[in-house]
């Protein structure tokens, strides 16, 4: 199939993809992925390195050419996006080559020009937790502080689809919840987000809904708070009895689950219970499809 024979994206949504294929020689990298980004959404693309995020991200900001499929990111075909259409993206890769030999002040305000209505530099600077460093040269801060500026320049330009590929790498937990509180003021203003990150506790915090794709292929989509369906989210109790021996039990109705164990054991040793995180979730549907992947092998 090419291109021009894919399903049509929906023209309503902020990005559309449809049976997305991507081929590097006898390697498929993508396998017909599919789904949309509703306008003012936050979106986080999950996945093992490998699994194809970065090259989906890398054709839908027009960097990278698709084998097959279609896509629409704000009612453009990314491979035919002019400069108009890029000055209403943001961009923050995983690395950036910014010069080392100017400041942070001086290049954010070089990035500005490039906008038709970009935010005011030293708000933009004091949201990222730069301001005591606005006349220090790039190159002389540290990898953490590097990050900010890339994050920075990513949302300078006011954009209407903001593209965060690892945003918080080299980011202590103190700036990540600053970084958190910032993309949640982007989200109010109505700014389209699309998220990869490792961190799955960020793409919790962050997202209104999550895919998982491994080994090229979309495994799951929904809401964080459905992921995986509903069995996934059962909770777990955990224990040991009095001779060591470890139990574990997945059950709807944990309260009631410890209260017949105290009854008939006593306190039970080591008791848990374990109610599913995104991160359980998300490992438990990687794991199945490596397995899959295999057995199709």
């Amino acid at each position: 199939m090419t291109a021009d024979e894919s399903p049509a994206p929906d023209p309503a949504a902020a990005v559309s993809v449809r049976d997305l294929r991507k081929d590097y020689g006898s390697f498929t990298a993508l396998h017909g992925v599919s789904f949309d980004i509703a306008k003012g959404e936050t979106f986080s693309l999950l996945g093992p390195n490998g699994a194809g995020k970065s090259t989906t991200i890398e054709i839908l900001e027009g960097y990278r050419d698709r084998t097959a499929g279609s896509a629409q990111v704000l009612g453009m075909d990314p491979h035919r996006g002019g400069v108009s259409w890029k000055a209403r993206l943001g961009i923050v890769l995983q690395s950036s080559g910014e010069p080392g030999n100017v400041t942070v002040h001086e290049q954010l305000a070089h990035f500005a020009g490039f906008y038709p209505h970009p935010r005011d530099v030293d708000e933009v600077i004091a949201a990222v937790g730069l301001t005591d460093n606005a006349k220090t040269r790039i190159k002389n801060l540290s990898g953490g502080l590097r990050r900010r500026v890339d994050v920075a320049l990513g949302f300078v330009g006011r954009p209407e689809m903001l593209f965060l590929d690892e945003p918080t790498t080299g980011f202590d937990p103190e700036a990540r919840r600053e970084f958190w509180e910032l993309i949640r003021g982007l989200k109010r203003e109505g700014t389209t987000i699309l998220l990869t990150t490792h961190y799955l506790d960020e793409a919790a915090q962050l997202s209104d809904r999550v895919a998982v794709i491994a080994n090229g292929r979309l495994v799951d989509i929904g809401a964080v708070h459905e992921i995986g369906g509903a069995d996934a989210r059962i909770p777990i109790v955990r224990w040991r009895d009095a001779i060591g021996q470890q139990h574990e039990e997945r059950t709807e109705h944990p309260a009631a689950t410890v209260a017949a164990l105290l009854a008939r054991d006593g306190e039970p040793l080591d008791l848990e219970v374990i109610r599913p995180s995104l991160e359980d979730i998300y490992l438990e549907l990687v794991k199945d499809a490596d397995a899959d992947a295999e057995v199709a092998a």
